[in-house]
């Protein structure tokens, strides 16, 4: 699965473009937009400048051209027009498909020319919101049916962390404006899916709040000598896949004994936060199903 792939099924297709595999079958038939390559048994399959072809193809008919229109195009063409669209404001509204052109061709001038012209229309809020978050739960599912390998997934995970920390730097020169916390934010023991604790290190960051970004895995130890630097904290707990469903009231009991003395609060966010047992939370320990409902909270 890690190895990157250059032939794809027409699942694979489907799964990337959206667009259903019957569908794709007859666009070739009446239309020869695609010439795939056979197996001895007949099954089709296709290369990257196939799957290319038909990511532009969905991005024009997407974009109100018909699908005859677009067969009768040369096809140096079918790129130019699509080049065009995303130079154009209503870019956002293809920003997906065209996210995905980029992880697949490994093309990080995609990646920042489609960036930049959403940017020309929203906030950096509304592109994560918008289009990141869509984007990498896609991905995800992309990666679960291995139409993409690891390195698709690391190529464009980097990239959108990039983007967090340039807009999460441009806030950390400026002095915060609210002292009632410091955040103290982190990932548990063997939790490494980082991407939602840094764009919360942002959001947090634009509330006016001091934040400590601990980052992945940090034992409790850890957290303890911390908190012994700052008077009023909150720490910040993602928890994507650690501690698993067996663990995770084990952990939460576990923080409340440590810091049974202190008054410092406890927030956590994440997918395992629906396994926590609710006798467990409180006004000093609370749980969040998403991170707008946590910065409801700020």
């Amino acid at each position: 699965m890690n190895n990157v792939k250059s032939v794809f099924s027409i699942k694979d297709l489907e799964n990337l473009s959206g667009i259903k595999a019957h569908t794709i079958r007859i666009w070739e038939k009446r239309y020869n937009i695609l010439e795939p390559m056979r197996t001895d048994t007949n099954i089709r399959l296709y290369d990257l400048p196939s799957l290319q072809k038909l990511l532009n193809i969905t991005l024009l008919h997407n974009h109100g051209y018909k699908i005859s229109k677009i067969s009768r195009f040369p096809s140096e063409r079918i790129p130019e027009i699509v080049n065009e669209i995303v130079t154009q404001k209503s870019v956002k509204s293809h920003a997906i498909t065209t996210f995905k052109m980029a992880m697949m061709n490994f093309d990080q001038s995609l990646f920042f020319s489609t960036y930049d012209a959403l940017l020309s229309e929203k906030s950096f809020r509304e592109i994560f919101f918008e289009v990141f978050i869509p984007l990498i739960h896609e991905i995800g599912s992309l990666w679960q049916t291995d139409t993409i390998s690891a390195a698709h997934e690391h190529f464009i995970s980097y990239l959108i962390k990039q983007k967090i920390l340039v807009n999460t730097e441009k806030l950390q020169t400026q002095e915060p404006t609210k002292n009632d916390s410091v955040f103290i934010l982190y990932l548990p023991a063997n939790e490494i899916h980082e991407l939602g604790l840094m764009y919360l290190n942002y959001e947090i960051l634009t509330y006016g709040y001091k934040t400590i970004y601990l980052g992945e895995s940090v034992p409790i130890d850890c957290i303890k000598d911390v908190s012994n630097h700052f008077d009023k904290i909150t720490f910040v707990c993602y928890m994507t896949v650690e501690p698993n469903i067996e663990e995770v009231n084990n952990y939460v009991s576990q923080l409340k004994s440590e810091f049974s003395e202190s008054e410092n609060s406890f927030w956590f966010i994440g997918r395992m936060v629906e396994n926590i047992d609710p006798k467990l939370l409180g006004p000093k320990y609370q749980s969040f199903q998403s991170i707008l409902e946590l910065t409801y909270n700020l």
